[in-house]
C-alpha cells in the first residue's frame, strides 16, 4: 500500500486545529458550570419534523421564525446540523443515545432500541438529576417507555391531549402500539369516510365533536391532532411545562418532544393563511425516482408547504413564549436549553413529508440552538454537526462523566478542538429487519463540504439495485448538481467508506436467524 498524504488527510489535519486559533474569540474558556460549581438544569425541546430548510433564521425566504431569531441572539446557533435518521424513531433514538441508527438498531416504527441502550442513554448519564419527560408522539413514547426505569417522572402522553385514547395505554400497556393500531382501524374513519366499524365510529365521532366544538373558530384549518382525533393545543403544553418546571426538584434534566409542526400542519387563527398568495415559488427540481403520483403535484406540494410554514409560525410563537417565561422567572441563569428536532420535512422533487428513502437536506438538516446559562451574545457555528453530538456536549458542559459508547463529540464552542471534516452518517432503513444485515437502505455520509447519498436494495432502482449521488452542500445547498460523475475520485472514496462501514455494522448479524 502506498503511504500517500491525500487531500482528505490535509483537510482532517486542518480541521483539528484549535478552534480558538481557527476563529479567534470563538470558544468559551470555561463553561458557566466550571466557573460557578453549581449544578445546572438541562431542558431539551424537540419540535417534531422541524426542517432547518423552512426556518427564516437559516435563510428561508418566508419569515417563519421571528421569535426564534430573537432568542438566537443569546445562543450558539448551528447552521449545518443533521438528524440521525429521516423520521421519528431513528432520529429520536440517535438524539437520546448518542449513536447512529445502525448502532442503536431502532430503524422502523415501532422499533425499540437495542437492549444495551436501556442502560446507555441520556437519562442514565444524568443519574444525579431529577429526570422528567413528556411527548405527544406515540413513537417517541415507545422509546421513552423503554428508558422509563431511568426516568423519575415520565408524564403520560395523554396528559396533554384534549381528547385521547388513554384507556388503550392503561389496558394494553405492554402492547400499546398494536392495540392503538387496531383501535384506530375499528373506530376512526379515514379520508375515504370508512372505518372497520361503521356504526360505532359515528357514535365515537359525535362524542369527540362535543368536546372540541368551541375550539373550531380558533383553529379554522382544524384542531391540532395525532392519530386522526387525539386533539391537543401546543399552548397548553407550553403553559403546563413552564409551571411544571417550577415545581420539580433541582437540578433537573427535562426532555420534551412536541408534535408540531408535524403533519397535519395545523396552525392557529393568528397565522392561518398568513402566507397564502404571497407569491412564494420554490426552486423547480427534477422529480425523484421515489416521488409520489399526484394530480397537480407542484401546486399540491406548494399548498402543503404553505400549511407547514404557517404551522412553524405557531411553533415559533410558543417557543418564544416559553423562553420568555423562563427568563422572567430567572431560570435561564442556571439552565441549559437545547432547541432541536428529530428530522425535517420535504416538499420538493415530488415528495412530501419524511417517510421516504431519500436523504436530501430538507428532510435531515434540522435546527440546533444551545442556550448557555446567562448567555447574552450569539455565536454561529457553520461546521457540520450531528444529533449524536448533543449527548456528549451536554455531559461536558454540565461536568458529567463522558459517555464512552457515544459516537458523537463535544461541539464548538464548548470543545477546544473540533474535526470539521469528520464523517457524519444519516441512516434510513425503515423496511429493514432490526437484527439482520441492512439490505435495503439509504446512507448519507457528510464529510466537510461533501455529502454522498448511497441507495441500495430498493426494487425501484432496477438492475444493480444501487444509486449514488454526490453534492457540494456548501456551494450547492439546494442539491441541484449531482457531482458523482464529475468528481469520481471523491465519489469513490466516500462510497468506499460507506461500504466498509456497512460491512462492519452488518457483520454481527450475518449468522443470526
Amino acid at each position: 500500500m502506498k503511504n500517500r498524504f491525500t487531500r482528505r488527510d490535509f483537510l482532517k489535519l486542518a480541521g483539528l486545529l484549535p478552534i480558538s486559533i481557527a476563529a479567534p474569540g470563538f470558544v468559551n474558556s470555561l463553561s458557566s458550570m466550571q466557573q460557578t460549581g453549581k449544578p445546572q438544569n438541562v431542558i431539551i425541546i424537540v419540535f417534531d419534523a422541524f426542517s432547518a430548510y423552512d426556518i427564516s433564521l437559516y435563510g428561508y425566504q418566508r419569515e417563519t421564525t421571528p421569535n426564534i431569531a430573537r432568542w438566537a441572539e443569546r445562543a450558539a446557533v448551528y447552521h449545518n446540523h443533521h438528524a440521525g435518521g429521516n423520521f421519528t424513531t431513528p432520529g429520536t433514538a440517535s438524539l437520546l443515545t448518542g449513536t447512529v441508527p445502525w448502532t442503536h438498531r431502532a430503524f422502523g416504527f415501532p422499533d425499540k432500541v437495542d437492549d444495551i441502550f436501556v442502560n446507555k442513554n441520556i437519562f442514565t448519564t444524568f443519574q444525579n438529576y431529577y429526570r422528567l419527560t413528556y411527548t405527544h408522539n406515540p413513537a417517541v413514547n415507545t422509546v421513552l417507555t423503554q428508558f422509563s426505569g431511568k426516568i423519575d417522572e415520565k408524564v403520560p402522553l395523554e396528559k396533554l391531549f384534549l381528547t385521547n385514547d388513554d384507556f388503550i395505554y392503561k389496558v394494553f400497556g405492554n402492547d400499546e402500539d398494536i392495540a392503538l393500531v387496531s383501535w384506530v382501524r375499528a373506530m376512526k374513519r379515514k379520508e375515504d369516510g370508512f372505518a372497520y366499524s361503521l356504526f360505532l365510529s359515528r357514535l365515537y365521532e359525535k362524542q369527540r365533536e362535543m368536546l372540541i366544538a368551541n375550539l373550531r373558530s380558533k383553529y379554522p384549518g382544524g384542531i391540532p391532532r395525532i392519530a386522526v382525533d387525539n386533539y391537543f393545543l401546543l399552548e397548553d403544553a407550553i403553559d403546563w411545562l413552564a409551571e411544571k418546571l417550577n415545581s420539580i426538584p433541582r437540578p433537573f434534566l427535562g426532555y420534551f418532544h412536541f408534535w408540531p409542526p408535524h403533519d397535519p400542519y395545523v396552525t392557529n387563527q393568528k397565522y392561518y393563511n398568513q402566507f397564502a398568495g404571497d407569491g412564494f415559488r420554490p426552486l423547480p427540481k427534477t422529480l425523484d425516482l421515489f416521488s409520489v403520483e399526484q394530480d397537480n403535484l407542484f401546486e399540491f406540494l406548494l399548498r402543503k408547504r404553505t400549511d407547514y410554514d404557517e404551522d412553524i409560525l405557531y411553533v415559533d410563537q410558543e417557543f418564544g413564549r416559553f423562553m420568555d417565561k423562563l427568563d422572567k422567572t430567572g431560570m435561564l441563569e442556571n439552565t441549559w436549553v437545547v432547541l432541536t428536532s428529530d428530522h425535517g420535512e420535504m416538499f420538493e422533487r415530488g415528495i412530501r413529508g419524511h417517510w421516504t428513502p431519500v436523504l436530501y437536506e430538507p428532510v435531515i438538516r434540522v435546527p440546533l440552538m444551545i442556550f448557555e446559562p446567562g448567555q447574552k451574545s450569539r455565536q454561529d457555528i457553520y461546521a457540520s454537526t450531528s444529533a449524536v453530538d448533543v449527548l456528549p456536549t451536554l455531559l461536558h458542559v454540565t461536568g458529567q462523566e463522558p459517555a464512552d459508547w457515544s459516537e458523537g463529540t463535544v461541539l464548538p464552542p464548548f470543545a477546544q478542538t473540533y474535526d470539521r471534516v469528520r464523517s457524519l452518517y444519516v441512516v434510513q432503513a425503515f423496511h429493514g429487519e432490526q437484527y439482520s444485515p441492512l439490505t435495503e437502505a439509504t446512507v448519507a455520509l457528510i464529510v466537510g463540504q461533501y455529502k454522498l447519498m448511497y441507495f441500495f436494495g430498493y426494487e425501484k432502482l432496477g438492475t444493480g439495485n444501487e444509486r449514488v449521488e454526490l453534492y457540494d452542500i456548501n456551494n450547492d445547498p439546494e442539491e441541484l448538481n449531482d457531482l458523482s460523475t464529475t468528481k469520481r475520485e471523491t465519489t469513490a472514496e466516500l462510497l468506499n467508506e460507506i461500504k466498509q462501514k456497512l460491512t462492519e455494522v452488518n457483520e454481527p448479524y450475518l449468522n443470526k436467524n
